[in-house]
């Protein structure tokens, strides 16, 4: 296969450092996107595989950041084969947001926080993308969340964001695919990742371990595997597909 261009969203660290890892590995040439993480995502860069790998930064919650971050990343590769959505806010650096233990200010600035990067910067990041890709074809991977489908009680926005990344997926799957562009989502529960740890490292980690009855949660490259093969050429059927990662520790209807 030849070498692909690859955006990843959020990749200096956890999942999409996993996700740059493994797509550089295969030959393609990776933009490493980052917000605020210029020294990990350098650091990344240097230490992938092969040649022509970038670094792009961009606040997600900015449109205009974000159009230039996948322009300059389609200009500097050559093109735009791939993109994967996987930039998130949702940690220990995210306060949640319980609807009787927060104020009504603080509710609607969570809220715009969240969505504006989990969704509208996904978004926004999938039309600049599809303009590199018609006349081309190319693949849009989303990362999701299984709280999309089980709910987040304390972080509600966090839920209705990813929530809103499956359906725009599906919605695009259907629009892209005459321009030979395929879209599917990846909806993972909890990978050891800098997001996480702070959960796993408490009292209730072995609890989190125990939704699965693997007794584990997912490591990154697991899912960095899922979202590389939904990349690749043979995987054009399952344009619209959402793949759930979470060890069977939540089962759909």
């Amino acid at each position: 296969m030849e070498s692909r261009a690859v955006l990843v969203t959020g990749a200096s660290r956890g999942i999409g450092r996993a996700v740059a890892r493994r797509f550089a590995a295969g030959g393609d040439r990776v933009a490493i996107h980052h917000r605020d993480s210029a020294e990990l995502a350098e650091r990344l860069r240097a230490d992938l595989p092969g040649d022509g790998h970038v670094v792009v930064r961009a606040d997600l919650a900015d449109p205009d950041a974000v159009r230039a971050a996948v322009d300059e990343a389609a200009a500097r590769l050559g093109g735009l084969d791939v993109l994967v959505n996987n930039a998130g806010v949702f940690g220990p650096a995210d306060p949640p947001h319980p609807v009787f233990e927060t104020t009504y200010e603080q509710w609607q600035q969570r809220w715009r926080q969240i969505v504006d990067t989990n969704l509208l910067g996904a978004a926004n990041a999938a039309w600049c993308a599809a303009q590199h890709m018609r006349g081309r074809g190319g693949r849009i991977v989303n990362v999701s969340s299984r709280g999309a489908f089980r709910g987040e009680p304390g972080n509600p926005a966090y839920g209705a964001s990813k929530a809103g990344m499956n359906a725009m997926g599906q919605s695009l799957a259907v629009a892209l695919a005459p321009y030979g562009i395929a879209v599917a989502t990846v909806a993972p529960g909890f990978v050891e990742t800098d997001m996480t740890n702070e959960h796993l490292k408490s009292p209730r980690g072995a609890a989190v371990r125990a939704q699965s009855p693997f007794d584990r949660v997912a490591q990154p490259e697991e899912i960095a595997a899922a979202v590389h093969w939904l990349a690749a050429p043979e995987a054009e059927w399952a344009s619209g597909t959402i793949v759930d990662l979470n060890g069977a520790s939540y089962l759909r209807s």
